[in-house]
């Protein structure tokens, strides 16, 4: 049995594999307990197995690459179109079989253990935030029923819901003020275990060469940055910055016929976190260049004829592609840099 490509379908307990050979014909089909699949896979020869990006994906690639395997990761929308009949383990593991071996197929670039970890850090913090508005959001609810309104902003909730509630005093019942302060101390712990992640996220990305070099873009900061090049893994598994910006859903959606090109609006494809850091980050640059007569001369033509949203995406667009220029061919941020154009 000689095994050329093979599909392995991840789940929590049972593992569906599939496997051709160098004429595709099907030479392996078993299903795997998850304490079985290292042990078998170990004794099979190296060959190209696909897998779905999804969870734990990233673990298994590199597993597989410790025995010699060539491993590629395909978004699950790629792989779908491949699966031949009704969905089930053994029909998605074929599929995966069959989308690995296709020339034109699009891969995930596979994660370090520390990249992942970093991550975490990211995807954690960002639960604890969201927890957090939850949290502020609620209490409003709470004081609006009782007629208190606060002003807008988690800082302005902080800062006098103490002093509105006290002030209120027998106005409001003993039981809905023990309320107020248990509820104030639960969006306290949120906001310090926000606080603590991100110094966490910033202590690494004053170790990280790479992170910093992104910094220097305006429009990056260390959330950012560090989200980036935790996320892009390998620059050079894109081919072009444009591919990057698309990766991450910052270029137009496209619905042409007839030799008629038409043009959406973004796709907001990708990871809807690194895109929201991007044009945040976009709109704090063009705030700066408002503030401080900049002489982008592009942002400031843009920011003329183009509403300021508009003009935040189309930076965080910009910024993607300055981001993959730094990365894949390993430069530095220069303000005036100018690109030299070659002759056709």
């Amino acid at each position: 049995m000689e095994i050329r490509t093979s599909g392995i379908d991840l789940a929590k307990s049972v593992f569906q594999l599939h496997g051709v050979d160098e004429h595709g014909k099907t030479v392996l089909r078993k299903q795997l307990r998850r304490d079985q699949v290292t042990k078998f896979i170990a004794n099979v020869p190296a060959c190209l197995v696909g897998m779905e990006a999804c969870g734990s994906a990233h673990h298994w690639a590199r597993v597989l690459q410790r025995f010699g395997h060539s491993v590629g990761l395909m978004s699950p929308q790629l792989v779908k179109p491949y699966v031949k009949t009704n969905k089930n383990d053994a029909a998605d593991a074929e599929a995966i079989c069959e989308a690995v071996a296709r020339p034109n197929m699009r891969f995930v670039p596979i994660k370090s253990v520390e990249q992942q970890a970093v991550l975490s850090l990211h995807r954690v913090r960002q639960g604890f935030d969201t927890a957090r508005t939850g949290q502020a959001n609620q209490i409003r609810g709470l004081l609006a029923e009782f007629g208190i309104v606060l002003p807008k902003g988690i800082c302005s909730l902080r800062n006098q819901l103490w002093g509105v509630v006290e002030k209120a005093g027998d106005q409001l019942p003993e039981v809905f003020r023990q309320l107020m302060r248990r509820l104030y101390a639960h969006l306290m712990e949120l906001d310090r275990q926000v606080n603590e992640l991100e110094a966490q996220i910033k202590q690494w990305h004053r170790s990280c060469g790479l992170s910093q070099r992104l910094e220097e873009t305006p429009g990056i900061g260390p959330l950012t940055a560090t989200a980036l090049v935790t996320s892009i893994a390998d620059a050079r598994s894109f081919k072009n910055g444009r591919q990057l910006a698309a990766w991450l859903g910052l270029v137009p959606r496209q619905h042409s016929s007839g030799g008629k090109p038409t043009l959406l609006g973004i796709s907001k494809h990708g990871d809807v976190y690194l895109r929201t850091l991007l044009i945040h980050g976009a709109r704090s640059a063009i705030l700066a260049a408002k503030r401080h007569a900049t002489s982008n001369i592009w942002l400031s033509n843009l920011l003329g004829r183009r509403n300021p949203n508009v003009a935040a995406v189309a930076l965080a667009n910009k910024n993607a592609r300055t981001i993959w220029a730094l990365l894949a061919y390993d430069r530095e941020f220069q303000v005036d840099y100018v690109p030299r154009l070659t002759g056709a």
